[in-house]
């Protein structure tokens, strides 16, 4: 819906690489069917205009990244035989290193330099990806069990998608409110 419609106003029927030209096309976009007052569509707006979708899809691409950064450190945690507290540290080190990567690599492939690609992931992900991590060790720490599970206990993994989907049905209204208000992936959306 959205980026449908940036790309049209991106393009103008001619591939762009500027990233002035696309923050230019993004402004016009927000502001086309306003009178040029600023308005723009609403969906930046106090979580009106902002669907379940949007904020669903902004939660997803969040869950992936820290689903694959905590994976991969109770893995390297159990591998190296750490005990819990510091397992659970560097899975969320790296559930916001990978959370972060995701959406850099967008950035990136549209052009912006690293360091401002850096700025645009902290500012998009760093709310939600907290949120996320919060609630998801929240509940593998409250699971009577899932803190002491192997890797190979099914348990293990039963509470743990049972974790990442709490945390994505208690981090999506986050991303909507910070959405509606042009915060959190909002700022993503020009590089779509």
């Amino acid at each position: 819906m959205q980026h449908d419609a940036h790309a049209h106003h991106a393009g103008h029927g001619q591939p762009s690489d500027s990233m002035d030209h696309r923050h230019d096309a993004h402004s016009a976009h927000e502001n086309h069917g306003s009178g040029g007052h600023g308005q723009g569509h609403g969906h930046h707006q106090h979580g009106g205009g902002v669907s379940w979708g949007m904020a669903a899809r902004a939660t997803l691409h969040c869950l992936i990244g820290c689903a694959i950064g905590e994976v991969l450190g109770m893995v390297i945690g159990t591998a190296l035989g750490w005990h819990n507290a510091p397992t659970m540290a560097l899975a969320i080190f790296l559930a916001f290193i990978f959370g972060y990567s995701f959406t850099m690599f967008t950035i990136l492939r549209a052009g912006l330099s690293f360091k401002a690609a850096l700025k645009v992931a902290l500012a998009a992900d760093t709310l939600s990806i907290a949120v996320m991590e919060i609630t998801d060790n929240s509940v593998l720490a409250l699971w009577p069990g899932a803190m002491h599970a192997e890797l190979t206990d099914g348990l293990f993994w039963y509470a743990l998608a049972i974790a990442f989907a709490v945390a994505f049905a208690v981090t999506t209204p986050v991303n909507k409110w910070l959405i509606g208000r042009g915060k959190g992936h909002a700022v993503m959306h020009q590089f779509h």
